[in-house]
C-alpha cells in the first residue's frame, strides 16, 4: 500500500501513519525516499481498529483525513483527486471509493442497516442489499471538520462495527455519505466467519450496537428512506 501510495498519489497525500498493532519490522522506502512524511506508531499491545486510527489522526491539521486498511491496492491510478471531489459537496459526511475483489467483482461494502432480520435474510436466505445505509470503513476520506465533530470512532466497539456506528452517527448529522468516481481493490476477508475470537468480537460489537441510543435515532431516522439509494448521497 505504502509503494503505491508513493507511486501515484504522491502529489496528493501530505503525510500517512501507519500503526504496527503487533511487532513488526518497518516498510522499506523506495530508493528516492517517500514523497509524503511517513509517521510510525509502535503498539506496546493491540488495540481495536478505532481506537488505532482515532490515535493516528489525533490532532491532524490536514483538511482532509482517511481511514485506510493496508489490504487495499490501488488500481493503477490515485482515487483521492475523485474522492475529494466528492467529499467537497455541500453536505458531506465522507466519500469512499467503489470497492472490487481480485477478480474485478463488486465487494458489499455498502450495507443496510444491520438489524437482525436484515442479517438473518442476508446469512440464511442469501439476499443481496436493498439498501445502503452505510459503508465499510477500508477506505473512507472525511473532512477534518466531520471527524473532529464526531471525536473519531467510539473505541468501546473492537475491531467490528466502528464503521456501522460512525456512519450512523454522520447520518444523525444530517450528513451525507457519497460514492466517489474513484475504484479500488480490497483483498480483506471476514475473520469472524473463520475464528471463534473474531466471531465472539463480531457478536460483542453486534449487541453493543443494538442497544446504542446511536442505533435507535438511526433506525427512526432512516425509517423515512424508502428507496434503495435514497438513504445515501451521490456525486
Amino acid at each position: 500500500m505504502l509503494q503505491q501510495l508513493a507511486h501515484y498519489s504522491a502529489e496528493r497525500v501530505r503525510r500517512v501513519v501507519l500503526t504496527l498493532n503487533i511487532p513488526e519490522a518497518e516498510p522499506v522506502a523506495p530508493p528516492q525516499g517517500w514523497p509524503f512524511a511517513l509517521e510510525l506508531l509502535r503498539n506496546s499491545r493491540p488495540r481495536g481498529f478505532g481506537a488505532n486510527h482515532n490515535l493516528a489522526l489525533k490532532g491532524a491539521t490536514e483538511p482532509w483525513l482517511c481511514v485506510l486498511n493496508p489490504d487495499v491496492q490501488l488500481l493503477g491510478s490515485d482515487p483521492f483527486a475523485a474522492l475529494v471531489r466528492a467529499g467537497a459537496g455541500a453536505g458531506v459526511g465522507c466519500a469512499y471509493p467503489v470497492q472490487v475483489d481480485a477478480q474485478g467483482q463488486l465487494q458489499d461494502s455498502e450495507r443496510a442497516l444491520p438489524t437482525p432480520g436484515a442479517l438473518l435474510r442476508r446469512r440464511l436466505l442469501g439476499r443481496t442489499e436493498r439498501r445502503r445505509d452505510w459503508v465499510n470503513a477500508a477506505c473512507l476520506l472525511l473532512p477534518r471538520a466531520a471527524w473532529e465533530q464526531l471525536g473519531g470512532f467510539d473505541e468501546r466497539y473492537f475491531m467490528y462495527c466502528e464503521d456501522v456506528d460512525l456512519c450512523l452517527r454522520l447520518r444523525l448529522l444530517g450528513l451525507a455519505l457519497v460514492r466517489a468516481d474513484a475504484k479500488v481493490l480490497h483483498t480483506g476477508a471476514r475473520a469472524s466467519r473463520r475464528q471463534w475470537r473474531h466471531l465472539r468480537w463480531h457478536v460483542r460489537s453486534l449487541l453493543r450496537l443494538w442497544r446504542s441510543p446511536v442505533y435507535r435515532q438511526a433506525r427512526q431516522l432512516l425509517q423515512t428512506d424508502t428507496g434503495p439509494t435514497g438513504s445515501i448521497g451521490s456525486p
